[in-house]
């Protein structure tokens, strides 16, 4: 299937209403995260306390994001998404205000709190929503993942730029402002669409194993188990990337500072979304037959060589670029392969649980990489951040060379490996 074959069949599947939508909708959790760390750090002019806040709000997003899956493939994402949507963004404005009036930190760390934990998860119920329009077929099943995956990475990149831009040109309290005003009508609008799925008790109830030797006892376990090995092994595949992320952040800010150039770390980091996103697209061109635990294996090949170069050719502005870019080669495709595996071997009635899952655990390592490499760059130099960039990459090599096979990643249905 081409690249416009793909886009058209995931399209037709969710309709372009919906997927703008879901688009909107997911950016405030992007921005969230860097617009509560410069607010906070701005109005009360310590760094430490908005590192405070902005962990109070990741926090929340982390153990919120399960919950609000979990909620949804039971009593269905129009009855959950709805008043998430509504509280998240009251809980975006009195953030917003407790800054304004500078609160003390108390006070601040609750509606950031609150804020994180009322996150939708649009993210997540998208993927689980356009399985579930997919009924079983593969064609666009494998498209409307492969759509969903760009749309992660652009929304990935674009939150936190906007929050940059809008920081240097009003005030970082403007991009919270708008992304409770996106989370309260955008992410409103895709909760209350004709497409949301009503609940596990009107969804239709997995197929069986087609898989030779893949019994029913085995299935049925399966049902019943979420945290089965499988998964658990995919959340730890996004807990590295998440660290690699936290970790090169904070490299790519600490290096432009000391190139003189900090004014360059939002352009870089913006590069490594623009290739992440031009990889994803090239994803549609890989054969069937290049199965998914294949392209983990590759995937993770490429991010510790791109990885590798970071140190190598971060001496000069051009040289980070050129690396951060080669690194965004290998990000798309990953997170793609995951959320393609994970479609697999979870069942389809906790599809959007196990999704929230998987991006609440990137959230929290992203949180700790970012604060690993911090110490780091105290310690050791701008540099010193990339060390633990190429740490988390040869760790998710070593995971998944010695874990990702086919037998390990059985299908629960006849899906085919997307194309």
């Amino acid at each position: 299937m081409s690249v416009m074959e793909k886009c058209r069949s995931a399209v037709e599947l969710t309709g372009g209403r919906v997927l703008t939508w879901s688009l909107l909708g997911r950016l405030p959790a992007a921005m969230a995260p860097i617009g509560t760390l410069l607010m906070a750090s701005q109005q009360t002019g310590s760094v430490w306390r908005g590192s405070a806040v902005t962990g109070a709000l990741a926090l929340g997003q982390a153990v919120g994001g399960p919950v609000a899956g979990r909620s949804a493939d039971r009593h269905g994402q129009r009855r959950v998404g709805l008043p998430l949507a509504v509280v998240n963004a009251v809980a975006l404005l009195a953030l917003v205000a407790a800054s304004h009036w500078s609160s003390p930190l108390g006070w601040q760390l609750l509606p950031a709190a609150l804020a994180g934990l009322s996150t939708p998860a649009v993210g997540p119920l998208a993927r689980s929503r356009w399985l579930h329009l997919a009924a079983g077929r593969s064609g666009p099943a494998s498209a409307a993942l492969w759509l969903d995956g760009l749309i992660d990475e652009l929304t990935f990149t674009t939150g936190p730029a906007l929050v940059g831009l809008l920081a240097a040109l009003v005030a970082p309290a403007a991009a919270m402002l708008l992304a409770a005003a996106l989370v309260g009508s955008c992410g409103t609008l895709f909760a209350l669409h004709p497409s949301a799925p009503p609940g596990s008790d009107a969804r239709r109830a997995p197929a069986p194993s087609t898989v030779a030797g893949a019994s029913v006892d085995r299935s049925d376990r399966r049902e019943d188990r979420l945290l089965a090995a499988p998964y658990a092994l995919l959340l730890a595949t996004m807990a590295l990337l998440g660290v690699a992320f936290g970790s090169i952040q904070v490299g790519v800010t600490s290096t432009t500072e000391q190139l003189g150039r900090p004014g360059a770390a939002g352009l870089i980091y913006a590069l490594m979304g623009g290739a992440s996103a031009c990889a994803g697209v090239a994803v549609a061109a890989l054969p069937a037959r290049f199965g998914l635990p294949a392209r983990l294996r590759a995937g993770t090949v490429l991010l510790l060589v791109a990885a590798l170069l970071l140190p190598l050719l971060c001496g000069t502005l051009a040289g980070l670029a050129l690396a951060v870019g080669c690194v965004g080669l290998a990000v798309a495709p990953q997170m793609i392969t995951v959320f393609g595996l994970v479609e697999r071997t979870v069942p389809e009635s906790r599809l959007g649980e196990a999704m929230a899952g998987l991006v609440s655990g990137i959230t929290l390592a992203q949180s700790l990489g970012t604060a690993v490499a911090g110490w780091a760059a105290a310690a050791a130099g701008p540099s010193a951040p990339f060390a633990v960039t190429c740490a988390a990459a040869l760790a998710a090599l070593l995971l998944a060379l010695s874990t990702a096979t086919e037998r390990r990643y059985l299908s629960r249905s006849a899906l085919p490996v997307p194309a």
